[in-house]
């Protein structure tokens, strides 16, 4: 496994332009040349099937992206990578799960150079534990009585995790696990002319616009780290993974690591090769004429609103638990496009602020040519919901508001 790993090879003039505009830059909402994503579960008393039961499973990775060299244009490739994984659960299973990641080291060809395995530019250091982790010791936390612990830790050749990095996934498992919300009363709408009442307005973007741009949702992350049991894409419930014996992540990394990191780049090269949608273009002609303000409060990393000509205000952090948020002046409502489940807190303040909070959402997905629905847990007391895309109402929007002043 070499590095860098080629991601989207001979970039065209536009491609390269748009790295160092908006990727290759450390703009001061993030640096957006790092992809980072975390999850963390805990078995939940109400759904064990045994009492007792604490397993637990962590994910963190990290990746750096950069401009590679080529005998022809620059190619974007994978420069830099950094996967954590952790598991607790009864010692006998962490003892098999030990044993098959040490089966996985030897199949995919790693070279053992003293507690770390080697294999091209990628180390790999794994550290068992049958006593507390460190970690629930500095947290006051504990596991059950014969419970053990398997941290498998990945990364390129050359780069050491700072504490604040190898630290991460531990704070973010402290701020809690998430709790489903009930929505409130909220009124639904057909379209989303009632904004005109409340101008101007702020916008939140969840995954709903990088959908509609071709970017995979984020069940396709699921997939790719197996947080669940979903594969292929196949739409429904899907439990989530907490057994060792029931988590091929590491063994599929470990045995051809090659071709788990061409899935793994999958997400940051779609973000790289989107292009803004009719709902972003509609944004960026409302906040024109005045009706929007302040930045696009965004939860997503394709940075599609700023190629829309947008300010982005990044909020989807793990280093905050409660990001901040920059405020348009004078803003009077939040229109909230395409974002579910736990992303509630902008919301939540807006609300504080007496502002009007709107939803823009299709309340489900198509898959197959068959609808499913995913409905909203975030509308309370007092919000509007449309259920239109994001696609139709923005432009049919800008186009009201538009109309409205030529008139």
């Amino acid at each position: 496994m070499e590095l860098p790993f080629i991601v989207v090879d001979q970039l065209t003039p536009q491609q390269e332009r748009d790295w160092h505009a908006y990727f290759g830059t450390h703009g001061a909402d993030r640096p957006r040349d790092i992809e980072e994503g975390i999850w963390r579960r805990t078995q939940e008393p109400a759904t064990a099937a045994q009492p007792g039961d604490a397993r637990r499973r962590m994910v963190h990775y990290r990746y750096r992206y950069g401009l590679a060299a080529t005998t022809g244009a620059p190619a974007l490739a994978l420069r830099q990578l950094y996967l954590y994984h952790h598991a607790a659960a009864p010692a006998e299973e962490i003892g098999a799960h030990w044993e098959a990641v040490r089966a996985a080291l030897r199949d995919g060809g790693w070279r053992p150079e003293g507690g770390v395995w080697v294999r091209g530019d990628l180390h790999v250091t794994p550290t068992l534990r049958s006593g507390p982790h460190p970690e629930d010791a500095r947290a006051g936390r504990t596991l059950p009585h014969g419970y053990a612990c398997l941290d498998v830790q990945i990364t390129s050749s050359g780069y050491v995790p700072p504490p604040a990095t190898r630290r991460r996934p531990w704070d973010v498992l402290a701020s809690g696990i998430r709790r489903k919300a009930a929505p409130g009363a909220f009124r639904r709408i057909p379209d989303l002319a009632p904004l005109a009442d409340y101008l101007p307005f702020q916008v939140e973007i969840g995954c709903g616009t990088s959908w509609e741009a071709g970017i995979p949702a984020l069940h396709r992350l699921h997939e790719i780290y197996r947080v669940t049991t979903r594969e292929d894409d196949a739409p429904g419930v899907h439990g989530f993974v907490l057994r060792p014996e029931d988590d091929p992540l590491l063994s599929e990394f470990l045995t051809a690591p090659e071709e788990k990191v061409e899935e793994c780049v999958e997400m940051y090269r779609a973000c790289f090769q989107a292009r803004p949608t009719p709902a972003l273009t509609a944004l960026k002609e409302l906040h024109d004429a005045g009706y929007l303000t302040g930045p696009v409060i965004t939860n997503n990393f394709d940075v599609l609103a700023a190629r829309a000509g947008l300010r982005e205000c990044f909020v989807r952090r793990y280093d905050q638990a409660v990001p901040d948020v920059e405020w348009g002046r004078g803003a009077r409502a939040l229109l909230v496009v395409g974002l579910h489940a736990d992303r509630r807190q902008v919301a939540a303040r807006a609300r504080e602020r007496g502002m009007q909070v709107i939803h823009c959402d299709p309340e489900g997905f198509w898959n197959g040519g068959v609808f499913h629905p995913y409905p909203l847990e975030g509308p309370q007391c007092g919000d509007l919901v449309c259920t239109a895309p994001a696609g139709e109402a923005l432009p049919a929007l800008a186009q009201h508001l538009l109309e409205k002043v030529a008139a």
